[in-house]
Formats: structure tokens, C-alpha cells, sequence
């Protein structure tokens, strides 16, 4: 049997003893970091296995862009809110005069809907829309007024909500000009011509 020695009482090993029991609260903490990190990286990994990969390879390149039309044919088929127009162009108004515009929109869908919300993008744009039903094939119109108050060209974006989360936008546009802040001036020639009769 082999005689096994403590290497702290022996001299050639007891400064290296030493040095490692003054180290063993070090080591302790950088194990603890170590294992910490591999558990962090092992997550990460996991996590990034379960991932979809997004590239595609040349060959399924064809088969993606199947996928995808197939998606987007089938998302856009749910939308059930058809608008004659999704822009108008008041084109020149003048300056301190309210316009409006009706939008037509028609339920394209199987199922009735009611509009949740009319949102304009600021103060000056009024959207007024009827709260009631709309059953498949019935239409109904949304009134957007716009006060022409300053100058210059505007477009402003109305996004229309229904069916709970669907959402859709529709725009206005023009240029407001501006109007003279006094009657036009007096016309001699006209007074004259009045004058001679």
C-alpha cells in the first residue's frame, strides 16, 4: 500500500499549497462566472435553434415567393372595407373657407362591421361617419371636412379603424391660397360706363 503524504507538511509543497488556499476564494468566483456564462450561452443557443431561419437559398427562392403571395393574398381577401377613393385633391382653396369631402366605402365581406374610430392626424381635419352596422354588401360614406385657416399647401392622413384592430388610411390634399384681407379695388372704368347710360 501506498503511503500518501498531506502536501501542506511537506516543505517543497507548502508555499504552493499556500498560494492555492489563499487563491480558493478567487477560484470560486470565477467557476461560478464560468458556469454562469456557459448556462447564458447554452440559453442563447437554444433560443436561436428554435428561431425561423429567414435566408433563403437560391433553389427555394421561387418556393418563398410562392409562400409569400399565397399570405398576402390570403390577408389581403380578409379585408372587408373597399373605398371608391382613398385620395382626394381639393386642389387651390381659398383661405377661410371650410371644404369637405365624402369617401364611399362599401363592406366587401361576408360579415357585418361597425367602424370603430375615425382618427385624423391634427385639429384642422374633421372626419363625421355614421356609427351604425354595415352588412355585407351595404355601403356608407365617411364626411372629412377641412378648415382652410392658413396658407399653403397641406396634406393630411384620416386612418379609419374597424373589426378590431384592422385599420386603413385615407388622405386629403391641396394648397390654400391666400385672400386679400380688404375688397377688391374700386373700378373707374365701370363707374364711367354706369355713368354714360
Amino acid at each position: 500500500m501506498m503511503n500518501v503524504k498531506n502536501p501542506a507538511t511537506q516543505p517543497q509543497f507548502a508555499t504552493l499549497y499556500g498560494v492555492l488556499v489563499s487563491l480558493k476564494p478567487f477560484i470560486e468566483i470565477i467557476m461560478k462566472k464560468l458556469f454562469s456564462i456557459i448556462c447564458l450561452l447554452s440559453f442563447t443557443w437554444s433560443v436561436n435553434a428554435q428561431a425561423v431561419d429567414t435566408k433563403v437559398s437560391k433553389k427555394d427562392k421561387s418556393t418563398a415567393v410562392k409562400y409569400l403571395a399565397a399570405n398576402n393574398s390570403a390577408s389581403a381577401s380578409t379585408e372587408n372595407l373597399a373605398f371608391e377613393e382613398t385620395q382626394f385633391d381639393f386642389g387651390k382653396i381659398p383661405q377661410g373657407k371650410p371644404v369637405t369631402h365624402i369617401f364611399e366605402f362599401t363592406n366587401t365581406g361576408t360579415q357585418p362591421f361597425a367602424l370603430e374610430n375615425v382618427q385624423a392626424s391634427c385639429g384642422c381635419t374633421t372626419p363625421v361617419w355614421n356609427k351604425d352596422t354595415v352588412y355585407a354588401g351595404q355601403s356608407s360614406q365617411i364626411k372629412v371636412g377641412y378648415n382652410a385657416a392658413n396658407t399653403g399647401p397641406f396634406e393630411k392622413s384620416i386612418t379609419i379603424y374597424w373589426n378590431g384592430g384592422q385599420s386603413k388610411q385615407i388622405t386629403i390634399k391641396g394648397e390654400v391660397w391666400e385672400t386679400p384681407l380688404t375688397s377688391a379695388p374700386l373700378n373707374n372704368s365701370l363707374i364711367t360706363l354706369k355713368n354714360e347710360q
